[in-house]
């Protein structure tokens, strides 16, 4: 008798425990973690799966075009930093970046150029052949009226001919 009392108050106390902990779904170890306002690269032309933008081997520039929805009430003071690599940290870090002189935004929007010749000066990689993406994507940290701060998904460059 004694051990069913047991049981039945161990269950209770279990089922306690398990109705009074506080469950957070907003985020978890398998979350996509998104910005309150997303940025899209207006100019991309492919998704491998984050958004490519091509870039000519015969004019050498690239450019990449970021933008907020207008509707978020929010503008685009500048690019704070932009990094080139094949991880994220790299914008989270101090040091190492490909540019750090901020660009200015333009209402909900900012523009990225660079050239092939600067990209292998800032990281040693040559350009690969078409149809291939340059070994490097980048990575920005923007910077928004209210002096809060984005960080979109890295960007991808398929080079053409």
């Amino acid at each position: 008798m004694k051990i069913g009392i047991r049981n039945i108050y161990l269950s209770l106390v279990i089922c306690a425990a398990l109705v009074s902990c506080d469950k957070n779904d907003d985020f978890g170890p398998l979350t996509d973690a998104r910005p309150a306002i997303p940025v899209t690269i207006s100019n991309a032309s492919e998704f491998r799966p984050g958004p490519a933008v091509r870039a000519s081997k015969a004019t050498g520039n690239i450019q990449i075009v970021l933008q907020i929805p207008a509707e978020s009430g929010r503008t685009i003071k500048e690019i704070t930093r932009v990094a080139a690599s094949t991880t994220f940290t790299a914008i989270q870090a101090t040091t190492g970046f490909y540019n750090t002189t901020p660009i200015a935004g333009s209402g909900n929007s900012v523009t990225f150029n660079s050239t092939f010749a600067e990209y292998t000066a800032k990281t040693g990689l040559a350009i690969p052949a078409s149809n291939t993406e340059l070994g490097r994507r980048f990575y920005f940290l923007l910077t928004l009226d209210n002096n809060s701060t984005i960080i979109p998904t890295d960007v991808r460059v398929l080079v053409t001919d």
